[in-house]
């Protein structure tokens, strides 16, 4: 069987190929092709299938991860949208909670007021109501308003409409009764209903997240509609699925319906490919770092598994987003960063980036601004002759010109300006993980970090020194690290449902009966993606709360928490993570349910768990040349005599001491003085600093 993963990022876009009955693999990485990516993906796609002598036709799945929801909510470059509400609640989208995303700041933007997903003009009210504690309806929804309000949305040139209405989590009668008239009246308008995208209570949350839908969906659909058409073009009869950001994948028609399922698809398969990576080197807590040419993904891994984000603290653009999202943590910073004294006179690096055009100086297409790519070439860490295998040219004199016109703005020496711009960006990063963990009770020391990217073997090892990190792993093929994520997961759908119980009321029959309703709902999903039943697997879990409290703690379940209907095992272990997360817990307090949810997997066929290398049998063969590059050693920047290696070659249970560079297809990685890198049975380098 043949898989095939594409990760679209800002710069590159990389795939991997692997043959899981011969174990082999192959990747390719070519420029991304902006604006439009599915270039890219096609001449991906052909690249690798003709260097392996086999047809598009051949390729059993595809796995493809894209930014393009991304990309066009951090851009506000989405549809004209149009929102029909309840009556009198046409401005929940503006006044959101009463919380300011800044206390303190007078001068704070709040995104959903200065660039609001649905402009005012287009909110129209219709007379209906939905009230709780069951759904009942207390006023009847008038069809007559809901058809005149669609003929003027049509009118002023709306291209998508969201329906979200009061409690229509409870029943989403009415909300399906709209789409239905959209149907009829603006068949061509992409009409999404908040009931649908996110069945939670939270208005405001539930809202934006629908109105987010519609914003992206005309985008999105027509991305990938157009790029599954373009494949079947080539000849690619495979089935293509896109990764979302709860760390699955969909199909390809779930997605043109569902955009904002895929807001972290290729953020998503990073931590994946991370977690994937380090759990084969047997190490249980781990710090993902996907460096790109734009920005860097930190994800966390720990015992428990990957972290999940908080529903209150998603955010995308600045927009409460409220699905299930992998925790990944990212900023503007990459290869591609841009290096500038600031109007203050200050040395910074990024957030902007040079991207792939016309990117770092040193690629000789126009750039003239020095990036983190330049400072490694001035640095002697990056080779004009191996710079992506070689197949890619690189200018290293225009590398130098750059960053020396920095150095004379700041009046620093040319070595010294180039080796600052890498400590910069590595001091940004730093900042970024610690955010991740120290701020939120882990303990870096702890953990290993696993860096991958275009640009993130090259920097690992300064962030890992700043944070005293033990242990930096590199993996076999760290450049397409996020697309070999891709292919480590499954089919994945979330379905939940807002039902408010209190634990002293037993409550343990009626989650039962809800429980058994979502998996029969999940179990829908699956099938109609044309999975067999034995294919099929569920998780289960719990929102649960302390009365009184506005936050929930989520908790895993299995069928065998509910003994005889009661549910101590659940209460227990809700005490146990409210300690745990918070250092305390309120064993008499009664606990309040809040959602109940059931991801229903699909089990998808998988990568090997070993594949062919051709290492060399001795080290000396891996090795290249002998060189010069620049590290600081206690406190002052020297030139180094550095061992040069081909990364392909080195063979299992080879250890080279610092400092050395390693080349490969996809990547550099950069072994500062004091450390050592060993090569385990994977291929995977283990760095760790000498004792």
């Amino acid at each position: 069987m043949i898989l095939v993963g594409i990760d679209v990022g800002g710069t590159f876009t990389d795939i991997i190929l692997a043959d899981t009955v011969k174990r082999k693999l192959a990747i390719h990485k070519l420029p991304t092709t902006a604006p439009d990516p599915s270039e890219g993906v096609l001449l991906g796609i052909l690249g690798v299938c003709s260097r392996e002598g086999i047809g598009p036709g051949q390729v059993d799945y595809l796995f493809h991860g894209t930014t393009v929801a991304t990309n066009a909510m951090l851009e506000h470059k989405g549809a004209r949208t149009g929102m029909i509400t309840t009556e009198g609640y046409r401005d929940i989208l503006h006044i959101g909670r009463h919380q300011r995303p800044q206390n303190y700041s007078i001068m704070q933007d709040i995104p959903w007021q200065t660039r609001p997903l649905v402009q005012r003009r287009h909110r129209k009210t219709v007379s209906e109501r939905v009230v709780p504690p069951h759904g009942e309806v207390l006023v009847a929804l008038n069809e007559l308003e809901v058809r005149a309000r669609i003929r003027e949305l049509k009118a002023e040139g709306v291209e998508a409409i969201a329906v979200c209405f009061l409690f229509s989590y409870l029943n989403p009668e009415h909300e399906k009764r709209v789409c239905a008239l959209v149907a009829e009246e603006f068949p061509e308008a992409f009409v999404t209903s908040s009931a649908e995208i996110s069945p939670q209570f939270r208005e405001f949350e539930r809202f934006t997240t629908a109105c987010m839908n519609a914003f992206l969906g005309p985008k999105v659909k027509k991305f990938v509609l157009g790029l599954t058409e373009r494949l079947e073009g080539i000849g690619l009869k495979g089935d293509v699925h896109i990764m979302t950001s709860n760390g699955g994948v969909a199909t390809a028609r779930t997605i043109a319906e569902k955009p904002v399922y895929s807001l972290l698809s290729g953020l998503a398969a990073g931590v994946l490919g991370g977690e994937w990576v380090g759990r084969r080197a047997g190490r249980e807590n781990l710090i993902t770092f996907d460096v790109g040419g734009t920005s860097a993904d930190i994800g966390i891994v720990t015992s428990q598994g990957i972290t999940e984000a908080s529903a209150r603290e998603t955010r995308i653009a600045g927009f409460p987003v409220m699905v299930p999202m992998i925790d990944v943590h990212t900023i503007g910073a990459g290869g591609g960063s841009i290096a500038y004294v600031d109007p203050g006179g200050a040395f910074r690096v990024g957030p902007r980036s040079a991207g792939s055009v016309p990117g770092p100086a040193c690629y000789g297409k126009g750039g003239e601004e020095p990036t983190v790519t330049d400072a490694n070439v001035v640095l002697g860490r990056l080779d004009e002759h191996h710079f992506l295998g070689g197949e890619m040219p690189i200018y290293p004199q225009k590398a130098f010109e750059a960053v020396a016109k920095l150095a004379g703005h700041l009046g620093l020496e040319l070595y010294e300006t180039a080796e600052g711009i890498c400590t910069i960006l590595a001091s940004n990063m730093a900042n970024a993980i610690r955010s991740r963990t120290v701020q939120k009770g882990h303990d870096p020391r702890q953990f290993s970090l696993i860096a991958f990217g275009g640009a993130g073997p090259m920097s690992a090892i300064d962030v890992a020194h700043h944070l005293r990190i033990p242990e930096v792993i590199v993996p076999l093929y760290p450049g397409i690290t996020s697309a070999f994520g891709l292919l480590t997961t499954d089919l994945k759908y979330d379905f939940v449902k807002t039902e408010l119980l209190i634990s002293t009321q037993n409550p343990g029959s009626r989650l039962i009966r809800d429980m058994r309703e979502l998996e029969a709902a999940a179990r829908d999903q699956l099938l109609k993606d044309g999975l067999p039943e034995n294919r099929i697997r569920f998780l289960r879990g719990l929102d649960l709360r302390y009365v009184g409290q506005g936050y929930e703690l989520r908790i895993p379940i299995t069928e065998n928490d509910f003994d005889g209907g009661e549910c101590d095992r659940i209460w227990s272990a809700f005490h146990d993570r409210h300690r745990v997360e918070y250092d305390h817990c309120f064993p008499k307090n009664p606990i309040e349910v809040v959602n109940l949810r059931v991801t229903g997997l699909g089990v998808m066929p998988r990568l090997p768990e070993s594949f062919e290398r051709n290492p060399a049998t001795k080290l000396n063969d891996a090795w290249l040349r002998t060189g010069e590059t620049h590290f600081r050693v206690k406190g002052s920047l020297q030139r180094l005599r550095t061992e040069f290696f081909d990364r392909s070659r080195i063979p299992a249970g080879a250890t080279i001491a610092g400092p050395a560079v390693f080349f490969q297809k996809d990547t550099t990685t950069v072994l500062p003085p004091e450390w050592n890198a060993h090569a385990d049975e994977w291929g995977h380098l283990v760095i760790s600093r000498n004792l």
